[in-house]
Parts: C-alpha cells; sequence; structure tokens
C-alpha cells in the first residue's frame, strides 16, 4: 500500500490534503501536535488513516513519526508538510524577540529538515518518493514579519537542494505556497494586519481582496496529492501556488547582469560607477 506522512495534517490544508490522499486509496499518517485533533482527524477519515501526536522538530519524534508510516503501510512514500504557526500580532524587526524568532524558525524550517532528514534516506532505500513542503508568498518579504519569511525562504532552499541532490535517486521534492482560509489566516488580529500592510502600501488593494477572502483549503490540496502521485513523477525542484483557482509557479531566479569588466587588469567599481549602472 502507498503511503503517505501528512505533518500539520489535523487542521486547514494538511486534513484537505489528507482527506483528498486518503480517497485516492493512500495510507495517511497525519501528525499534528494537538493529540485530540489528530484523534478528530483520523475519525473524519476512516480507513486508511491512523494519527501520530507530536512536533516533529524534536528528531526523535521526526524519527518515529516516519517509521510508524513505514510500520503501517511498509513504505513511505510520500511526505507533506503542512505545519506552520503564525508571527505574533504585529511582529516586525523593531520588536521581535530572539526566543520568538528562533521558535518561529524552529516550527517551520525547523520541522521540515527534521521530517526530511527522517524520511529521505527511507525513500532512497526504497528507489524512490515524493517530498511536498509548504511555503508561503511571505517569503517575498511583501508581509513583513520576520521569522515567518525567513523561515518560509529557507524552507524553498532546502527543498530545492534536497531535489538536486536526490534526483539521481527517484526522490523528487517540490514547494507549495497556498492561499487558503485557515485558522491563520482569519480573525480579527489577522484581519487587522492585512489591512495595515495594505495601509503602508505593502499590499495592493487586489492581494488584500485576496488574502481576506481566500478560497477553503480543497481548493489548494488537488495540488499537494498531484505532486505525490504518479503523473508528477518528472517534476521536481519547483515552486508553485494553490490559492482558491488559481494555479501558477515561480520562476527560477536568475542573475542579470548590469555592469562587467575583466578584473585582472581592471580596479574595484568606484562607488559612482556603482550607482550609475544601479540606478540606470
Amino acid at each position: 500500500m502507498v503511503g503517505a506522512v501528512v505533518v500539520g495534517g489535523s487542521r486547514g490544508i494538511g486534513l484537505a490534503v489528507a482527506e483528498l490522499l486518503a480517497a485516492q486509496g493512500v495510507g495517511v499518517v497525519i501528525n499534528g501536535r494537538d493529540a485530540d485533533a489528530v484523534g478528530e482527524g483520523v475519525r473524519r477519515i476512516g480507513a486508511g488513516a491512523v494519527g501520530f501526536s507530536g512536533s516533529p522538530s524534536d528528531p526523535t519524534i521526526a524519527n518515529a513519526l516516519i517509521d510508524s508510516c513505514v510500520g503501517e503501510f511498509g513504505r513511505i512514500d510520500a511526505l507533506i508538510n503542512c505545519a506552520g504557526t503564525a508571527e505574533p500580532a504585529g511582529s516586525s524587526i523593531l520588536n521581535v524577540t530572539s526566543d520568538q524568532f528562533r521558535d518561529l524558525l524552529d516550527a517551520h524550517l525547523g520541522t521540515v529538515f527534521e521530517t526530511c532528514r527522517a524520511a529521505a534516506p527511507k525513500m532512497v532505500a526504497q528507489g524512490g518518493g515524493a517530498i511536498v513542503n509548504t511555503s508561503s508568498f511571505a517569503f517575498l518579504g511583501d508581509y513583513g514579519g520576520t521569522g515567518y519569511p525567513a523561515g518560509k525562504g529557507a524552507v524553498n532552499g532546502l527543498t530545492l537542494a534536497i531535489a538536486a541532490e536526490l534526483k539521481s535517486e527517484g526522490v523528487r521534492a517540490n514547494v507549495v505556497c497556498p492561499g487558503a482560509k485557515t485558522r491563520l489566516s482569519t480573525g480579527p488580529d489577522y484581519a487587522a494586519q492585512i489591512a495595515d500592510l495594505n495601509r503602508r502600501g505593502l499590499l495592493d488593494d487586489v492581494s488584500m481582496q485576496g488574502a481576506l477572502d481566500a478560497a477553503p483549503p480543497e481548493y489548494a490540496a488537488p495540488l499537494y496529492a498531484y505532486l505525490v502521485g504518479d503523473e508528477a513523477k518528472d517534476v521536481t525542484g519547483q515552486i508553485f501556488i494553490a490559492a482558491g483557482g488559481f494555479v501558477g509557479r515561480f520562476a527560477r531566479p536568475t542573475p542579470s547582469i548590469i555592469a562587467y569588466r575583466d578584473h585582472h587588469d581592471s580596479p574595484p567599481w568606484s562607488s559612482g560607477e556603482l550607482d550609475g549602472f544601479i540606478h540606470r
């Protein structure tokens, strides 16, 4: 039986992904930190789903989580990371504490790293597998914040590195930046944050409306399920967008040359020269 682990699978996008995979005949381990929510998710999905509670940012828990999938279904074919936590209301580089920043990195990058570290060797040993990690438009910096955009940007880099390293081993890795209405994107604090970003010019009116009127998680789930399925066997190392009826892809960044001269017979650029190139 095909086996999958969905981290953050007890609520929101993760639960929608777990439900869709189970409906397709995949055996699913749903993971979350709240044991009651995990149990409710398992009951909601029914046959083909088992639960595993705990935070896989802890390496011991991450190892046990992946082992539970192998023990239950005989293999780990798919790892989907959907866990996340919101940045504290009003958080910015002007007031975030070091502890808050580290906690945010741990919740996003730490969880992704530990689960990928635990799952990748088993996928290589069995001849293949698929990893889908969740990022966010926030990695662009448009939403402000600190640990959340930093963590999501790092998730992108780590996932692309995994994809490059394990492509020859039959393991693929991709990123989804979802837009969906979840407990992290609802409520008065969230609405106030979006309105403030619009007021400060960080979000235009269209983006603000989209953030406040996002589609349910069920609209993001199909892209995750596609990326771990056989139809996507040649898709790896990409960053996708799933927001309501919109599916997109971020182009891979490539440098553009704004000036060049041979360092063997030329001095370093002066400040005036650099200013001329950058502002022209």
